[in-house]
């Protein structure tokens, strides 16, 4: 008896010594850089992220320094801290962190960034080189399971294109329909899904105030035929919500407009938890679906709602816009 309780303690203490633990405890600014970090980490990284993913962090300046609290005893003691270092966490999350390392003497924080903090995302190609990048940060940290990270990130860009890549059927109804589009979402809709843009609409800041949404009811209003076929207006959800004028002006014109609301940050939506997520789901706001009410002619999919969101967000969220970023 005694020899078996032996053997079997022997061999919890060995499963216990087998088992992996992370090397690496990472925290990133946001959840678009934290999903590739655990994604390609895996069992040998455990990661947090800082921002809330649905609300631009421009707007957080009350949201953050509670959520470095809540997380501070991991947040002391991390081995790796990531960033854009664009103005999506420059400016709102970045020195909200340095000073919580500083005011409590934990050490001065050396941030990893991006190459280029403007890199965007929000496409297949574009989700894959943020991938490519992740995967350097982590070898660079962590040499000793650079195979496996390597292996990991081939799995996670296998993920990025199965979400991404437009099914037989999907080129035969996603392609060419018309849109409005939120300009920091213009190169999803044109070059990766290959919509047609009657026109785009952006914040007041962007290009001297020429492309409001105010701009495009007045163009609208100006030249109705111009939108005659447009199907979808879509609307960034991190940067607030602009287009339900330019979606009433559409609709009074009796054009059938639905708006649609893309998303660039994982854990922004429930389910959508990564950004291959991020990819199917966008995406999936532009297939249209058979309606028996129009003899099985294709019917735009319906928007989602803000929810609560929309009342967070409001009208200060256009500070927050970057093309791809926010």
């Amino acid at each position: 008896m005694e020899a078996k309780v032996w053997f079997f303690s022997v061999f919890a203490a060995l499963l216990v010594v087998a088992a992996p633990s992370a090397a690496l405890d990472v925290v990133s600014t946001t959840s678009v850089l934290w999903d590739p970090v655990q994604s390609i980490g895996g069992e040998y990284v455990e990661a947090i992220y800082i921002a809330d993913p649905a609300v631009c962090p421009h707007m957080q300046g009350d949201i953050i320094p509670n959520r470095i609290q809540i997380e501070q005893e991991f947040i002391r003691s991390a081995d790796l801290f990531v960033a854009h270092n664009g103005s999506v966490d420059k400016q709102y999350v970045m020195p909200y962190v340095d000073d919580f390392m500083e005011a409590n003497d934990y050490g001065t924080v050396e941030w990893v960034t991006l190459k280029n903090p403007a890199m965007t995302w929000n496409t297949p190609e574009k989700a894959t080189a943020l991938a490519e990048e992740v995967r350097d940060w982590l070898i660079a940290a962590d040499p000793e399971h650079s195979v496996y990270y390597t292996q990991k990130c081939g799995e996670y860009i296998e993920e990025i294109n199965a979400a991404g890549q437009l099914s037989a059927e999907e080129e035969a109804i996603i392609p060419g329909q018309q849109v409005v589009v939120m300009v920091w979402q213009q190169e999803a809709a044109e070059n990766w899904l290959g919509l047609d843009v009657a026109d785009i609409y952006a914040p007041d800041f962007y290009m001297n105030g020429g492309y409001t949404a105010v701009k495009l009811v007045d163009r609208i209003n100006e030249n109705p035929d111009t939108y005659a076929d447009v199907v979808y207006v879509i609307e960034n959800m991190q940067s607030g919500e602009l287009g339900k004028g330019v979606e009433e002006a559409l609709n009074d014109k009796g054009y059938g407009v639905k708006r649609v609301i893309f998303t660039n940050f994982p854990k922004s939506v429930d389910g959508v938890d990564s950004i291959p997520d991020v990819l199917a789901y966008n995406k999936g706001l532009v297939t249209p679906v058979a309606d028996d009410s129009t003899d099985g002619q294709p019917e735009p999919t319906p928007s989602p709602g803000f929810g609560v969101l929309a009342g967070i967000l409001g009208v200060g969220l256009v500070f927050c816009a970057r093309k791809g970023v926010a």
